[in-house]
């Protein structure tokens, strides 16, 4: 991004969005760096398990030099901080800085005495507070864990998706940590990570998950409606040319509904289709988010 156009989105950012938005963010990456904290102070520093992302990166580093793991922190995430400001904004670099630099400052300076010694609820719930904390940060328009800003920077030029950049990521770190403790610890950390990796999933997008349905039956019109005014939902009519049969006949162009619905709605459709054409064919899909439309967009700040 070029400087100006950089100047540019830090002043939409200051002028357009409003006060109440603004608190609202900080609020939410302040009650992120919390949760991390909790996680980290409580649950994985007295029992010697690591972390994935840049913050098993810090771990390891406090094992092979003399700094202090606040410090590693914010010289770990810098880079990630400098690319973010590269391929996203200004404002997601600023934010992402006071929330690494909050985590840092909470880190060093707060004590927290072991909750539990066994490893498995370590494991769990050391997970689950570090995901509340990174989910609750991306709520709020920021990161504290800069290898996703990484993973998307890598996806874009190249075949792997982020999961896929942040899974061999940490598979190759969690391998380089057994070097360095022990084999059980780093199989405790993965159980760490897929907890806390589960539990971002949660916050971020919710139990209600969209579902994109499509719908092909020879009673569309009333499917429809049902839709419309018995589910409340938009529907779209999208209109298909003809295929042929599998006697080589020429079939008649069809109507295709598709709607966004969650997933806990789902089950009335279907069941609600199955009453009125049981031989309807129906393809349901994940969607990551939605905007605009009937249903009301799940907030990220």
């Amino acid at each position: 991004m070029e400087p100006s156009k950089r100047v540019s989105a830090l002043s939409h950012w200051i002028y357009s969005v409003s006060p109440r938005q603004r608190l609202k963010d900080f609020l939410f990456i302040f009650i992120g760096v919390v949760m991390a904290s909790i996680g980290l102070k409580g649950f994985l520093f007295p029992n010697g398990f690591f972390d994935g992302g840049a913050m098993g990166v810090s771990l390891l580093l406090q094992i092979i030099t003399p700094l202090d793991l606040s410090t590693l922190i914010i010289l770990v995430n810098l880079p990630f901080i400098l690319l973010g400001a590269k391929q996203f904004s200004i404002p997601f670099a600023i934010k992402s800085s006071l929330a690494i630099f909050a985590l840092a400052f909470l880190v060093h300076w707060i004590e927290i005495p072991a909750i539990t010694s066994d490893k498995l609820l370590i494991a769990v719930f050391g997970g689950f507070f570090l995901g509340s904390g990174i989910g609750f940060s991306i709520r709020g328009g920021a990161v504290i864990d800069g290898t996703e800003v990484l993973a998307i920077s890598v996806s874009r030029r190249s075949s792997l998706t982020v999961g896929d950049f942040i899974t061999v990521f940490n598979v190759v770190l969690f391998l380089v940590a057994a070097l360095f403790v022990n084999l059980e610890t780093a199989m405790y950390s993965m159980l760490t990570y897929f907890s806390a990796s589960k539990t971002v999933d949660f916050i971020i997008n919710g139990v209600e998950e969209y579902l994109g349905v499509m719908i092909m039956s020879q009673l569309s019109d009333e499917i429809k409606a049902m839709i419309a005014h018995d589910l409340g939902r938009g529907v779209t009519v999208l209109k298909s040319d003809a295929g042929f049969g599998k006697n080589n006949e020429h079939l008649p162009d069809k109507k295709v509904l598709f709607c966004v619905i969650t997933r806990l709605e789902v089950t009335r459709l279907l069941s609600e289709i199955d009453k009125m054409d049981p031989k309807a064919f129906v393809i349901q899909y994940p969607i990551k988010d939605t905007k605009g439309g009937m249903i009301k967009k799940r907030p990220l700040h």
